[in-house]
């Protein structure tokens, strides 16, 4: 769980990296991004309108002036690297006559398009089929789709960050990780030292067990993600030790308070989750905090919470009935 700053922010970043990664190949004459695009924008536009868009380019190749449609609502979509009056206007010629009484979009998928909106708003574009067309209105880019999302309600915002954490998630770098994780585990540890819980959890039990016994259905994909990273933490928690700085007690004890301050009112995978967005906010609102990338903040706090849980900071042992609520 995130909050909407959180949300916003991710999707902002990698709908960016995505415009600006698609601009960049396109110099080179790259374009196997622009045909994935089509494909991505056809989801997304979905999600994000309650379209019911679909690749026609998948259906007819190179389809003229078309590249998505939706016969239900009689839309349809060019999505474009390109963002000038020309390619509008070439595309608006070429749509089948049958189409002459759908809405006609166009995305800029890696341009600004503000001063192509003013263009044609000053000057409208040839439009000899009678497409329904707005250019302040039917012209989208970056900037514009931002404008739409951040005026979304929490639970739809979290629906697109979901997609865009699916679609558009690059595999992390380790040695990346392991510094984030440095990082943040030093920024909590500096936070209120002297509050730090008791040392770690000596009770053995199977991380299986445990997931069903406090009816973790919708966390466990997260545990079954991150717990092979147990190691890796315990290596810098280790590394910490042999300064002096018992940081593993400091984090441990804040990722428990939060979990017991949370109580059991709540389910269970709510209150999961909301131990990651509690720890994600507190790092952010940290003088200490150097900030990294959303993507790579939200890794490392979920790394983090999945530790706590390995070593029964949060949650009941089944095996020992310990229960971290007292």
């Amino acid at each position: 769980m995130m909050n909407r700053q959180g949300y916003f922010n991710f999707i902002e970043e990698k709908l960016s990296l995505l415009a600006t990664r698609i601009e960049m190949r396109g110099g080179l004459n790259i374009l196997d991004q622009n045909l994935h695009s089509e494909n991505f924008y056809r989801d997304f536009l979905n999600l994000l309108f309650s379209w019911k868009l679909r690749n026609l380019n998948a259906e007819q190749r190179n389809a003229p002036g078309i590249d998505l449609v939706d016969t239900t609502n009689s839309i349809i979509v060019q999505v474009s690297a390109t963002a000038t009056r020309q390619k509008i206007e070439s595309a608006l010629a070429k749509v089948p006559p049958k189409y002459k009484n759908y809405a006609f979009k166009f995305v800029s998928i890696s341009k600004d398009a503000t001063d192509l909106r003013k263009n044609l708003r000053n000057k409208k574009p040839s439009n000899p089929h009678g497409l329904r067309f707005l250019p302040d209105n039917d012209i989208f880019d970056i900037q514009s789709l931002l404008e739409v999302i951040f005026g979304l309600d929490i639970d739809r915002l979290k629906d697109i960050h979901e997609f865009i954490k699916k679609e558009l998630k690059n595999d992390p770098d380790p040695k990346k990780i392991a510094s984030n994780l440095e990082t943040i585990i030093d920024t909590l540890s500096k936070e209120d030292w002297n509050r730090s819980a008791t040392g770690f959890e000596t009770v053995p039990y199977d991380i299986e067990t445990k997931i069903s016994y406090n009816q973790l259905h919708e966390a466990k994909s997260i545990i079954d993600d991150y717990k092979i990273h147990y190691h890796r933490i315990d290596n810098i928690y280790s590394e910490f030790d042999k300064q002096g700085v018992n940081k593993s007690l400091s984090v441990l004890g804040r990722i428990r308070r939060y979990y017991v301050a949370l109580g059991t009112g709540v389910s269970p995978d709510q209150r999961f989750l909301a131990i990651i967005d509690t720890v994600t906010r507190e790092i952010r609102q940290s003088a200490n905090y150097t900030p990294i990338p959303e993507e790579e903040l939200e890794l490392c706090v979920q790394i983090l919470v999945v530790d706590a849980f390995i070593r029964c900071k949060i949650f009941q042992n089944p095996a020992g009935y310990v229960d971290a609520d007292s």
